[in-house]
């Protein structure tokens, strides 16, 4: 498999490797609605003792590890309840397309997954799907690093002839990288530019800005998340301490909603059970360890 790594800024950003994550909402739909909470998640850390073996750090906002070796997928795909990109796999994708996977997928730069034959077998009984990604505005342009997810993404888009949702996160920037708020919103308009220019169908593609996009059925479903997930799950997935300001720990269930179809009445005209795609970097398995719990 492919894995990039070296003192360049691209090769940073591809060291985690990427995933892709199928995520069904009509589940996550009846667990929201009953207001019922899951069974809390066991921190890495209980009575003060620590572990035998310091495992590598990766969220969505920080990735390091110990090892001489670097990141170790094989415990990440474990970790994040994922499995391994096989061939039959990517075959599959092939046969159902009817054209040559993509070169990231066939080198094993996607290398991991989570319920994609559900996918697949979904564009085989022409069942809708759609695809979710997103960026987080952290400059003024886009360098080929943070292009790569999108240029696979269009891939997908083409492959498979389905709607896209585009996320900018511009709320999560201003809350941790102390952004003021126009200048997350400017950053997150420039890097709009630089999406679009990857060519995605105009017709089925979706962007927008959490700050500018917030209509009922988007806060409702983020509502049902906050209701059905502890402080103590949010800390012990995504490393949150008491020094962190609340939005911190509510920011994970807006990134959340767009996995919901019924979040978007006005593209898929209301309806709640259709499961979307997400192509993304594996350090945003933290985000969907949430709906494993």
């Amino acid at each position: 498999m492919f894995r990039p790594r070296g003192s360049g800024t691209c090769c940073k950003l591809l060291e985690t490797g990427f995933s892709l994550f199928a995520w069904y909402p009509i589940h996550a739909e009846r667990s929201m609605a009953s207001g019922k909470k899951p069974e809390e998640v066991p921190l890495a850390v209980e009575n003060g003792d620590a572990p035998e073996e310091v495992e590598d750090v990766v969220t969505p906002w920080d990735v390091s590890t110990s090892s001489a070796t670097g990141i170790d997928y094989k415990k990440l795909i474990v970790r994040f309840g994922c499995r391994e990109l096989t061939e039959d796999i990517v075959s599959r994708i092939e046969r159902l397309t009817n054209r040559r996977a993509h070169p990231m997928l066939r080198r094993g730069l996607f290398f991991a997954h989570r319920d994609i034959s559900q996918i697949l077998d979904r564009f085989e009984q022409k069942k809708p799907f759609y695809l979710y990604t997103g960026r987080g505005p952290s400059s003024g342009s886009l360098h080929l690093g943070h292009l790569i997810p999108f240029m696979f993404t269009k891939y997908l888009q083409e492959a498979f002839d389905v709607p896209l949702i585009v996320q900018m996160t511009d709320d999560e920037k201003f809350l941790w990288k102390g952004l003021k708020a126009d200048e997350a919103k400017q950053m997150a308009h420039e890097n709009m530019k630089d999406i679009i220019s990857v060519g995605f169908d105009p017709s089925k593609t979706f962007i927008f800005t959490d700050m500018e996009y917030m209509c009922p059925a988007f806060y409702e479903n983020i509502l049902k998340v906050w209701r059905v997930v502890t402080n103590n799950q949010a800390r012990s997935i995504f490393g949150f301490c008491g020094e962190d300001s609340m939005g911190k720990s509510a920011f994970p269930a807006i990134e959340a909603a767009p996995c919901f179809s019924s979040s978007f009445p006005q593209i898929f005209n209301g309806r709640k059970d259709i499961p979307c795609l997400i192509p993304c970097a594996i350090d945003q398995g933290s985000s969907y360890l949430l709906w494993l719990l």
